[in-house]
């Protein structure tokens, strides 16, 4: 096997827009597979500081307390997605950027975060896998304070095509689980897309505006998966050192009302009808 190639280093976070320019572009040119090659590029972010005021906006459409002394747990997957955009939309990644579909997040908080000092982060893309519906990439960031690592995510996107495991026309069973107990409803407003674009950078046009959601055949605009996350976790509350999984079922179609349901440490955020659009558990790490 060959060695990995030394780590990138970025001196300021890369910015998103060129990012998904560029990314749209490429994307008519990819073919996904799951035995694809990939970069295996690590990009580091060696000496990064938190905004206060970008993270107080994050907290206030997420429903986290604001002026907190740590970090929302979801809050460094904000502050890796600019370099993880970097790597997806590079002309070496091999799926396309556009309609690459969010699928699981796993997150690890060894310790709680402070909203202060500085911190050194690491974005790397850690392989395909095959899917029913297609391949799916696995997107890791890890959080560093003073060479301990404090906290890590991995991330998973599918890009959907033809599959011999699952060929078109077909429907698998998608291992609906127990429904809980509903806890609260929110009413969500039109704009929710657009605020935590605004707080978290995240400008994806399927999550601002319903024209502009309409064009990659959505109804309207849809909220932001890792949004869904923040909020239910921002209601369930977290201990210091926590593991996070979720998985995303179906989007948040805005504006709308969903149900906020959980018992003990799991939890799921449902629609009309009880359609599942977000499954999740919480236990200390």
């Amino acid at each position: 096997m060959a060695p990995a190639p030394p780590p990138v280093e970025l001196t300021r976070s890369p910015a998103l827009a060129p990012l998904l320019a560029r990314g749209a572009l490429l994307s008519p040119f990819k073919r996904p597979r799951p035995d694809a090659g990939f970069p295996r590029t690590r990009l580091v972010l060696s000496a990064l500081r938190i905004d206060s005021a970008r993270l107080a906006r994050y907290e206030r459409v997420c429903g986290f307390p604001t002026g907190e002394e740590a970090l929302p747990v979801t809050y460094p997957h904000v502050l890796g997605f600019p370099a993880a955009m970097r790597l997806m939309s590079a002309r070496a990644f091999p799926l396309p950027l556009l309609g690459l579909v969010h699928t699981s997040v796993r997150i690890t908080r060894h310790r709680p975060v402070a909203s202060t000092g500085a911190y050194a982060l690491t974005v790397y893309v850690d392989g395909l896998a095959p899917h029913r519906r297609g391949t799916e990439a696995a997107v890791v960031t890890e959080l560093r304070a003073g060479g301990e690592l404090v906290w890590e995510s991995r991330s998973t996107f599918l890009a959907r095509h033809r599959t011999a495991a699952q060929p078109a026309g077909t429907r698998e069973d998608d291992g609906r689980p127990e429904l809980l107990p509903v806890v609260e409803e929110w009413q969500l407003a039109g704009d929710v897309g657009r605020r935590y674009g605004g707080a978290s950078g995240d400008r994806n046009p399927i999550h601002l505006h319903p024209l502009t959601a309409r064009l990659f055949g959505f109804p309207r605009a849809i909220a932001h998966g890792m949004w869904t996350v923040a909020r239910c976790l921002a209601a369930h509350g977290t201990p210091d050192a926590v593991e996070v999984r979720a998985d995303f079922r179906a989007p948040v179609l805005l504006p709308g009302t969903v149900a906020y349901a959980a018992k003990g440490g799991r939890f799921q955020l449902r629609g009309a009808g009880d359609r599942l659009h977000l499954t999740g558990d919480v236990r200390p790490a």
